[in-house]
């Protein structure tokens, strides 16, 4: 008999397990409390697949508190060869059963535990379920069959009569549940999520620092006019300004400001152009109102301002009444930052970020719903292989097939869509594709419209009504220009990608469109239709949900379905679509000038306004390409951009050598492994000279606290102190260390002359700096620092533990020491001549557990091997780097990943030393497949 634990993390989930045990079993009885839509969705295909290959189950449920979902019974019922009964409850008899059992030749897999049905219990909870395998004669096996058997033969059968009567049972306590659920949300019970915690501490940070504006990013629907609030109420402020462009926006600030503060002893009043409440000591007011009115406040008649929608403060109306106002603390909120022509609005809100919540962020913390993604390979013979992106009309025309309607449709059938009502957005090359699937839609029974740019906003929102009425027959709206703000609708509960995915971005703001949390929707279905053209593979950077990626992370990304992404979110590939994605990755380099140009023109397609861009462009949009490619490509983004725009105000500012080196000895910062280099030259930019104490403060706005000891480092560090004389001769100095004191040299101050040079070194300081808050949030100050999971270049190692020598004697061997700090960079992957000569064994063995071969000429008994093997007693710590392979795409060496601390446990051999070593923390189960398998 063999037994094992289940449990859901990255590596393996319960849904995984029973996947798998679907494909290789001859029989399958199911015996839960509940089933819901959720949970058999992500089934369908592994049970489907079953069915067709002859296999035959059992499903047995419960109405057991009214909690299983009629319409997943009903498309249970749909399955041929498919058995379901219900179990009745009463208020004696319950049913708790969580059972999973699958027959085999001569055994059964039996799973007992936890688990319900539901997508949350296969994929996210935290569920406890036991594996079993036994010979089909065992005592336990007999006994639990004979259970199983008696709770089905008391069960009742799945007969359409039966689910008629349940479905009117389950509507009646579907509508006194949301009754119940509002008795429970008394507004002093409620409390900040975690988003809302995590600004408000940053905001009481950069409030303690002196700072009187800050920014809060978010995705619509996250909670941030609830943060607001909150933090108002924590403030208490004696007069409140929260201005916005849109009313209806507006009257829901004011009732949610209400809901939480009515017992705050505040007034509440409008100001727009019916209302004219302007005494009362909370004023809600419109943008259009307010900028005519603004003369008549005092400068200081608001303590606290709130924009909302903060991106569009660069328009001249906002900017009016940002300059009158002179409030104690001024906040901006907005979803997406992008720059204007005008200004940045990191800048107007002084470049202090208080939080920064991406998607991926907002499915972690349960702020948007999750998502269940399906890959569906096209229509076979639809060929886009030989078109580009931009020729949108053929892409169109190639698309607008019947046999194309009909795999959709049997598609959107097959996996249907949670609730009564289908609520669809579908995304189109153009308008006529889109008008093309309205049509074949509408006629083929699914009542559709299709809505672009091209339509005014009264009928976009007609339209939007009209999908959202639960009694309305629109099912269905096709949709091209994404960036309408009359295509968010919260209740939509099926997105279709319809057309080629030509950007990250995109992709992500049209899956946004659907994450809205709503009431009754516990999560949004996907369906991609992936054809065959040349940059499919971009669906996976879209869906990889992490910024900066490599080809073999990515790759495995793709093999494990995402396995990374948080909570109960699901993506699903089928194979073909797998196959061609993984191919692709293959084929491409990520480093090349094709990709960097194809990247880079995509960005500019979705971008408004004209070029240049700069690199806090990239910043604000979720899914952008990574600029540090640009960089390392081309010396410095300006260089890159150069050769994209061929642009003579560009080529003249590189003309100036002394600026461009400069320019490239900071963009060469990037991306900052540590922020106190770039917060002390963004304080040069404004002032001549800085001390010591007053470099601590700049760090103090990105960090929780700080080192005294890394900040005289760090600017040490910008005075070349720890450069070779060859790097020297390579870059101007910029500042010079003088009696503990910092200060601009002639060559930093003639740059200063010039507004566009000061703009563009702000740009990449500004970038820098708020990448890194994005990746670590206000972290504490340690030495070395170190991020486990991060990736560095061996000379990283010398910044971050402050050496004090030169900084590039920091290469070639695989063991570099700084004092008590032992660095072990390793290949895992050799090159096998190299293997074969020096006949090394590095290998992770375990999530906890390191083999490692010390340099060939280290004795036990050196001086080096004995810090080694008693470091603990010496005081010395060992720092583990590693990576896969030395190169991913030819000539450009990987960085490698930290993995933490670790401690000798055994050591034997001579020249070399061979060590098992503990990792102070287990590798997490994505990195370590990552780190030791081959896709």
């Amino acid at each position: 008999m063999e037994e094992r634990l289940l449990v859901n993390n990255e590596s393996e989930t319960l849904l995984k397990e029973l996947t798998n045990s679907l494909e290789t079993c001859d029989r399958f009885y199911f015996g839960v409390a509940f089933v819901n839509y959720s949970g058999v969705q992500l089934l369908l295909d592994a049970i489907h697949e079953a069915v067709k290959a002859g296999k035959q189950g059992q499903i047995m449920t419960s109405t057991y508190l009214n909690f299983t979902d009629p319409k997943a019974l009903r498309r249970l019922q749909e399955i041929q060869d498919i058995h379901i009964n219900v179990f009745v409850t009463d208020e004696n008899r319950g049913f708790h059963t969580k059972t999973y059992i699958f027959e085999y030749d001569d055994s059964y897999k039996i799973i007992i535990g936890s688990s319900n049905l539901t997508h949350s219990a296969l994929k996210s909870n935290v569920e406890w379920n036991v594996e079993i395998i036994s010979k089909k004669e065992r005592p336990f096996v007999e006994r639990v069959l004979k259970e199983y058997h008696l709770l089905w033969d008391a069960c009742h059968t799945l007969s359409e009569d039966f689910l008629r009567d349940y479905e009117k049972q389950y509507e009646e306590v579907q509508r006194l549940r949301p009754q119940q659920h509002v008795l429970q949300m008394r507004s002093e019970y409620v409390v900040p999520n975690k988003m809302q915690r995590r600004a408000m501490d940053n905001l009481a940070r950069l409030r303690q620092l002196g700072e009187t504006k800050s920014l809060v990013i978010a995705a619509t629907g996250t909670g941030k006019t609830f943060m607001a609030a909150f933090d108002v109420q924590r403030v208490k402020p004696k007069r409140l300004l929260f201005l916005v462009h849109r009313e209806d926006i507006l009257i829901k600030a004011k009732e949610t400001f209400e809901y939480l503060l009515h017992r705050e002893n505040r007034t509440f009043g409008m100001l727009t152009g019916t209302k004219k409440e302007a005494q009362a000591d909370y004023v809600f007011a419109n943008i259009r109102t307010m900028a005519t009115r603004y003369e008549s406040f005092s400068p200081d008649a608001f303590d606290y301002i709130v924009y909302d929608e903060a991106h569009h403060t660069a328009a001249p109306q906002y900017q009016e009444v940002m300059q009158h106002f002179t409030p104690d603390f001024m906040l901006g909120m907005t979803a997406t930052p992008e720059r204007s022509d005008d200004a940045s609005v990191f800048e107007l809100f002084d470049h202090n970020a208080a939080i920064e919540v991406r998607l991926h962020d907002a499915l972690e913390d349960g702020l948007v719903a999750p998502f269940h993604y399906f890959g569906i390979t096209d229509v076979e013979d639809i060929d886009l292989s030989d078109l580009s992106a931009s020729e949108q009309r053929e892409i169109a025309r190639r698309l607008q097939v019947h046999a194309r309607v009909d795999h959709i449709l049997h598609h959107l059938y097959f996996y249907g869509h949670q609730g009564t009502k289908r609520k669809a957005l579908g995304f189109c090359v153009n308008v006529e594709h889109a008008k093309y699937m309205a049509k074949e839609f509408t006629e083929r029974g699914i009542p559709s419209a299709a809505l672009s740019g091209e339509d005014h906003a009264a009928e976009r929102e007609r339209v939007i009504d009209r999908l959202e009425d639960e009694s309305d027959p629109l099912e269905c709206v096709f949709t091209v220009d994404i960036f309408n703000e009359g295509v968010d609708i919260p209740s939509v509960n099926l997105v279709l990608m319809l057309r080629p995915t030509e950007s990250p971005i995109v992709f992500i703001q049209q899956l946004g469109r659907g994450l809205r949390k709503h009431p009754g929707k516990e999560f949004l279905t996907v369906l991609d239709f992936i054809g065959n053209h040349s940059r499919a593979f971009l669906v996976a950077l879209a869906l990889n949900g992490q910024r900066y990626y490599d080809k073999e992370s990515l790759k495995v990304a793709v093999a494990t379905g995402f396995a990374h992404l948080p909570g109960p979110v699901h993506v699903q590939m089928d194979e073909i679509s797998t196959q061609q994605i993984l191919a692709q990755l293959d084929q491409e380099s990520f480093q090349s000038m094709k990709y960097l140009r194809a990247s880079y023109v995509e960005f500019k397609k979705i971008r408004h306004g004209k070029p240049p861009y700069r690199l806090m462009d990239y910043h604000t949009y979720e899914g952008a390409p990574d600029p540090v490619l640009f960089i390392q490509h081309s010396g410095s983004y300006l260089h890159f951009l150069a050769k994209m725009e061929k642009e003579t105000p560009l080529t003249e500012m590189l003309a100036d050598d002394r600026w461009a080196k400069a320019y490239e000895s900071l963009s060469k910062l990037l991306p900052l492994k540590r922020p106190h280099e770039a917060a002390i030259l963004t304080v040069l930019l404004k002032q001549r000279t800085i001390t010591v104490e007053q470099a601590k403060q700049a760090v103090l706005h990105w960090m929780e606290t700080v080192e005294e000891a890394t900040v005289r480092h760090a600017m040490r560090t910008l005075a070349q102190h720890f450069l070779d004389d060859s790097e020297k001769s390579r870059q101007p100095a910029l500042v010079s260390w003088e009696e503990e004191v910092l200060v601009r040299t002639d060559v930093m101050d003639t740059f200063l002359e010039n507004d566009v040079y000061v703009s563009w070194l702000e740009d990449v300081l500004e970038y820098g700096l708020h990448r890194f808050e994005q990746e670590y949030g206000a972290v504490t100050d340690h030495v070395p620092f170190f991020h486990a999971g991060t990736q560095y270049k061996m000379r990283d190692a010398a910044l971050l533990s402050n050496f004090e020598k030169s900084h590039s004697s920091f290469r070639g061997s695989g063991l570099l020491v700084n004092g008590n700090d032992y660095f072990l960079f390793v290949d895992l992957h050799k090159d096998a001549s190299v293997e074969e000569r020096l006949n090394y064994h590095d290998e992770l063995e375990s999530p906890t557990t390191f083999l490692w071969d010390s340099p060939n000429n280290m004795a036990q008994a050196s001086k080096r091997g004995q810090n080694l093997i008693h470091h603990e007693a010496k005081g010395n710590r060992l720092h583990l780097f590693v990576r896969k392979y030395k190169e991913i795409e030819r000539n450009k060496p990987e960085p490698f990943i930290y993995l933490g601390e670790v401690r000798v446990e055994s050591y034997e051999g001579e020249r070399p030393v061979s060590f098992r070593m503990q990792l102070e923390e287990p590798v997490p189960p994505l990195l370590y497949r990552e780190l030791t398998e081959k896709v």
